[in-house]
């Protein structure tokens, strides 16, 4: 528990706030990011928390919080939160539905994808101010000749599927990405996670979560979505 030193008093401290009036990230009308941490709010203390919007298909890109856990709580909607175990190297997929939660320890890589539209998510972190490293910028800011070389790949076509990437994406697909391979990506996230979803649900033991557990939706940078 953190110890607070703040003036209780002062005419300064706060209480209350309006998330809208605190956006951090707008993809669209229907996906964006407001946040609020202690610049907002100078009474929260070691919290703070992101109010994410999505629709069907979109993605809270790969990335990582090196200073917090991330508890993620389904308000509306449904979605698949997922991460990597890095002590068993195992990919871990976990549907949420209205009232229930995901929890991502601090450091640990994951991603949100909505499977239904009118998603509405919670994330809370245990930190004033949670620290973000996207996938994106991994991938834009790390030489495509050092993926080459260290992976055994060709440096040419690496540069040429990561040229897309020249910003933080944050929301994906990106807006640039062409709207018949979004349009079919999202139907058949949609349908797929749907069917998951129920799955995990209706078998809660482990060897049916292994059979029924779906293929990844992986992002293919430049060229849409495809199942792996």
């Amino acid at each position: 528990m953190s110890v607070s030193y703040l003036d209780y008093t002062s005419p300064s401290i706060q209480f209350s706030y309006d998330l809208s009036n605190n956006p951090f990230f707008r993809k669209d009308s229907q996906n964006y990011i407001n946040t609020l941490s202690i610049h907002q709010l100078n009474t929260l203390g070691n919290v703070s928390l992101l109010d994410i919007f999505l629709s069907t298909g979109n993605v809270i890109e790969p990335h990582t919080h090196q200073n917090a856990t991330e508890l993620v709580y389904c308000i509306s909607g449904a979605a698949v939160v997922s991460l990597i175990n890095p002590f068993t190297k195992e990919l871990l997929n976990f549907p949420i539905q209205p009232g229930q939660v995901a929890n991502v320890p601090q450091g640990w890589w994951h991603y949100e994808i909505a499977s239904v539209d009118n998603t509405h998510l919670l994330a809370i972190f245990d930190a004033p101010i949670p620290e973000f490293i996207g996938g994106s910028d991994l991938l834009r800011l790390t030489p495509a000749s050092v993926f080459a070389h260290t992976y055994c790949l060709n440096e040419a076509l690496v540069k040429e599927t990561l040229a897309p990437i020249t910003d933080t994406v944050f929301i994906g697909p990106p807006n640039s990405c062409q709207s018949n391979q979004v349009q079919s990506a999202q139907s058949n996230a949609s349908a797929n996670m749907s069917y998951t979803s129920q799955a995990y649900y209706n078998h809660g033991d482990a060897q049916m979560r292994q059979l029924y557990d779906f293929p990844q939706l992986q992002p293919v940078i430049g060229n849409g979505w495809q199942y792996k």
